[in-house]
């Protein structure tokens, strides 16, 4: 089985993060800038994904929690994108609910079936996954693959730490990633393979009602 990778830059970045958070933890509030800087990109690059412009608001509401309960957080640099990541999807669904809009329901346990074959071009869609394009496609996948994509690439959580901010399994994470990114990898003309064995036409997507 294939496994989704977290970009390099990601996993460089995150020794700099868990330094950094430590010394904001000890009252340096320009180290608190620099986790800011280092995280802010991957967790507003997932809000567009669930909630498209609004996501400048809601990543403004999370960072007013993420500051408030600070001093609580205990772990290293990519546990810090975790708990942040956690504390924005709990906002956006909030954001979701204010405007009466319910996402569709997670994935059930078909949803770890039929597992996609190698995936050299998902990884190419995975490398467009900085446009805004790819962003509005990936609001357009239903809504297990879309939170997984967003956490995996854009965020760069490791399957279980996105399997904990999704409160689901890591195996079912993982098969809603590789769903996602073989969407992606053909919306965007990367590979001409036919999605088969996927047959959740009639599922709903982020933002859409019931």
């Amino acid at each position: 089985m294939g496994q989704v990778r977290q970009p390099r830059r990601v996993q460089a970045r995150d020794g700099e993060l868990g330094a950094a958070v430590a010394r904001a933890q000890d009252g340096d509030e320009a180290a608190f800038a620099v986790a800011y800087r280092i995280v802010q990109p991957g967790l507003l690059g997932y809000l567009r994904g669930i909630v498209g412009d609004d996501a400048e608001d809601v990543a403004s509401d999370a960072w007013l929690e993420i500051a408030r309960d600070f001093g609580r957080f205990k772990g290293d640099g990519a546990g810090f994108r975790g708990w942040t990541a956690t504390i924005a999807r709990h906002r956006a669904l909030d954001h979701l609910r204010r405007q009466r809009v319910r996402p569709r329901a997670g994935g059930t346990e078909q949803d770890v079936l039929d597992l996609p074959g190698p995936h050299s071009t998902h990884e190419q869609a995975l490398e467009s996954l900085s446009t805004e394009r790819a962003l509005e496609l990936v609001r357009g996948l239903p809504r297990d693959q879309a939170e997984a994509v967003l956490l995996r690439v854009v965020v760069g959580l490791d399957g279980p730490a996105a399997a904990r901010v999704l409160d689901k399994r890591p195996g079912a994470v993982r098969t809603a990633a590789h769903r996602g990114l073989k969407r992606l990898a053909r919306q965007l003309g990367i590979g001409g393979e036919a999605d088969e064995g996927v047959t959740d036409g009639g599922s709903r997507t982020l933002g859409q009602t019931r």
